[in-house]
Formats: structure tokens, sequence, C-alpha cells
């Protein structure tokens, strides 16, 4: 019997599990559209990132062949491979990389004297030819601390007050007279003292300091800066003139206040070294005050009546920091406390070399070495390497650079006397090690085995009482005559 109830029941049945397939099937479709979008998401974030690490190292490994690349230049006294040049038209000389022929190089003229230059410089255009460059790229690679230049100054020129950012200051007076003032921190302390040839000067960096001319013929200064890098200078005329008015009338309250400032005028023409053709009009009264020995010899230092250290070859005189003031007198003693109390001070001296005489192979062990050629002639050599050697001819106003570590001589070619002003990168004593030196203090097995002679063939190197580093080969004539 058909039962109607039943039928509608059944009815709801398959109408209901009808509806719970397809909201299954539903639920399965959205969950596998749910699933792909994530798959999809999941691939691209994949990809993202392969991409996005390959990318990574190829700036890396590019970064990395860039920095070595940099770390040969600065590290590398010579890197003809990849070299910093204005042209590739020529190479240049090796020897330019320790040999400036300063003469040649361009004079940068002032109203009361000139400049000129030894020394790196950022843009290469500045370079006035690839053999200033060479030089100037090699003491910066090098780290070298040192720059140098000369400075003139004509009769009553006034090389203006100012002070340097990032380097102190040696200077030798080669010629001449001049009236020099320092000023400590806090403008309680100045210190004035005369200056003549062959005299050192010392402005420590960031001290604002001064050069007069109160001769009647010109001076010339031989400067050397602890820099490797462009010297920084501040002038004080420069400084006041890019001050606003109103402030540098409120710091200096003078008569009249800012109406008074507006009365100076910049001139048109750089004033670094200074000479008004109406000086005699400008100033009435000048007194050239000698502060007391204390205060001068903390920035200066007699030379040219130091102890002479001679040798069989010539001699050497020292500007310099000693041990508890070994073998200095009273002054010479503030002078060698004043160097080890400033960071990245020079030791100066002049070394003279008599005709034929030879400042044998020696490297420094704390130091660079820069010198500039006063007077003779002569012959440098050089090694860096079993590689890289040179050897050159010099003359009056050549520089010289001997990076640290390096063995080099210098022989004296004229009939005349060679005479040099060195400076050394170093505040403490310098450390130098002789080649008759370094011979006589290795055993002469160890000689015999790395030259492969008889261990008593090195008896025929003779030993000398007096110091040998500087000689002359007059010595060496008489020993073979003795032998």
């Amino acid at each position: 019997m058909e039962n109607p109830g039943f039928e509608m029941n059944e009815e709801i049945i398959q109408s209901s599990s009808n509806m719970k397939e397809r909201t299954k099937q539903e639920e399965r479709k959205s969950h596998w559209s749910l699933m792909n979008i994530f798959l999809v998401c999941l691939l691209a974030c994949v990809i993202s990132t392969i991409i996005g690490v390959l990318i990574i190292s190829l700036v890396y490994i590019n970064n990395i062949g860039f920095t070595t690349e940099l770390n040969i230049q600065k590290h590398e006294i010579t890197s003809p491979k990849t070299p910093i040049r204005m042209s590739d038209k020529k190479r240049v000389d090796v020897k330019f990389q320790f040999l400036n022929h300063l003469g040649k190089s361009k004079v940068f003229q002032f109203p009361g004297g000139d400049i000129q230059w030894a020394r790196f410089r950022y843009d290469v255009n500045d370079y006035p030819s690839e053999e200033e460059m060479e030089f100037g790229t090699s003491i910066n690679n090098q780290r070298s601390k040192m720059t140098f230049g000369t400075l003139r100054i004509k009769s009553k020129g006034l090389r203006a007050p100012h002070w340097h950012f990032n380097a102190n200051e040696h200077g030798f007076l080669l010629k001449g007279s001049a009236w020099i003032g320092v000023v400590d921190a806090g403008g309680s302390i100045v210190t004035t003292y005369n200056v003549t040839a062959g005299q050192v000067i010392f402005f420590p960096k960031n001290t604002l300091h001064w050069v007069k001319n109160v001769g009647e013929d010109d001076c010339l200064f031989l400067l050397f800066f602890t820099t490797h890098e462009e010297l920084q200078t501040l002038d004080v005329d420069d400084v006041f003139f890019s001050t606003p008015e109103d402030i540098a009338a409120r710091s200096l309250k003078p008569q009249g206040g800012v109406n008074f400032i507006r009365t100076f005028k910049k001139q048109t023409e750089d004033q670094a070294i200074n000479l008004p053709p109406n000086l005699v009009e400008l100033i009435q009264n000048a007194s050239y005050v000698q502060s007391p020995d204390k205060l001068v010899w903390r920035y200066f230092y007699n030379l040219k009546a130091s102890t002479e250290f001679k040798l069989p070859g010539g001699v050497i005189q020292w500007a310099r920091f000693r041990k508890n003031g070994a073998g200095l007198n009273d002054n010479e003693k503030i002078f060698s406390d004043s160097l080890q109390m400033h960071e990245n001070a020079l030791t100066l001296g002049t070394i003279r070399i008599y005709s034929n005489g030879l400042r044998q192979p020696h490297f420094h062990f704390n130091a660079n070495e820069m010198g500039y050629v006063i007077s003779g002639c002569g012959k440098v050599g050089i090694i860096v390497s079993s590689k890289i050697t040179t050897d050159f001819d010099i003359g009056v106003g050549d520089v010289v650079f001997f990076p640290i570590g390096t063995q080099h001589y210098i022989k004296s070619t004229c009939d005349e006397d060679l005479l040099l002003i060195l400076a050394f990168s170093t505040g403490n004593q310098l450390q130098t090690l002789d080649m008759d030196d370094y011979f006589h203090a290795t055993a002469d097995h160890i000689l015999a085995q790395l030259f492969f002679k008889k261990q008593e063939e090195f008896k025929k190197i003779p030993r000398f009482s007096e110091d040998q580093a500087i000689n002359l080969p007059s010595q060496l004539k008489l020993i073979a005559k003795n032998n």
C-alpha cells in the first residue's frame, strides 16, 4: 500500500541529501579554490625570493671585486694593471711614485708671494701632469701622512693668520727672516718669535698661526704637513667675510656696531699671502716681540745650532723627540716634549752628503720619509720588492718619497755636497736598519746558505768602529790595499 506520508518523507530526505551533496561539492570547490590561491602565492614568493637572492649575489660579487680593486690601489705601491690616469696614452715611469720635480709644478701666485705643492688631489684634473699625479696617488695610496710645499713670502709680505683642520705643519726656513705668531686655545697665550735661515717651525693641527716676512729679501719656507689627503685650511679673512655681519658685530662688539663691520671690504684677489700696495699708510707702528723661551720652543727649534752627527761621508742634524731628553739641552727638551704631546708629529732633519758620499741602503721600521733637495745633485735607489726597483737622478728642487719599510739609498754625484731636508712620519724615535748592520747581525752560516757562498767568504765584509751610515769610497780602496 502506498504511503503518501512515507513518500513525502522520502522526497524530503532525497532533497536533503541532494542539498548536502551540493554543499559538499561547493565546499570542495571553495577548498580547492583557496588551495589554488595559496599555491599560486607560495610559488610567486619562491620565485621572487630566488630572483632577489640572485640579484643580491650579483651585487655582492661585483662589490667584492670593486672593493678588492680599491684595496689593491690603496695598498700597492705600483699597480700597472689598474692605474689611475688622466689618459691611457702612455705609461708613467715607476720612479714618479717616489719623485716629484717640484720646480716644474704649478706656481700658485698671491699678492705677497707664491706656493708650490707636491701633494694628492681628489680631482685628477687638478694635476698639471701625469707624473705629478703618479706621485700624489703614491703618497695617498701609501697612507703616508705627508704633503710637501714651498712657501715664498716677499719682503713685508704676510701669510695670513690661518689654521689647518687635518694636519700639523712643520717648516724649515731656507732663506730670509720672519716673525711668527701662534695663538693657543682660549686666546690667553699668544707666542711670537723671530726665525732665521736654518731654523724649524712647528704648528699643531687646528692652531691659529701667521708668518710675516720682516727682512728685506724674500723668505722661503720648506713645509711638511701630516696628511696624505687634501690639506684643509681656513684663513681668518675668509672666515670673517663668510660670517653674517650681525653675528660678527655681536661677537666683536666694535664701536659703530654692524656699520663698522660693513666698512670691511673683501678683496677680489686671494689674500692668503698678503701685501697691500699701500702698506706704509696702513701701519704706523709694528713691533716684533719675542716671547719667553719656555713658550717659543714649543713651536720652534734651532736646527742649524743643534748637535752635528758627523759620519765619514757626511753630517746629519735632527729636530726630533728624544726619550727622556737624552742629548738635548733644556730648550731642545721643550720642543721634544711638544712633539710628543701632539698626534702625528714629524721628525725633521738635514743630511749633508759629501761629494761621492753614500747614504748606504737602509729602511725605516716606523716611518715614511720625504725629502727636498736644497743643493747639489745625486742618485737615489729604492727597492720595494724583487720585481719593483728603480733608481733615478735628483737635483735642486726635487722631492723624494720613501714608503715605510722600503730599502733606499742616496748617493752624492756632484763636486759639491748634496744637502736635503728630510721629514719622517713619526713623532717618536726613528727606527732604522742599515745594510751593513743587518749583514753583520745575520749569522755567517745563514748568509752562506742563502747566497751559495762558502761561510769563510763573509769574513771579507769588515766591521768598522765608526758608523758607516754615510760613507766614502776612499775607505773601501784603503781596505782593499790592506787586504
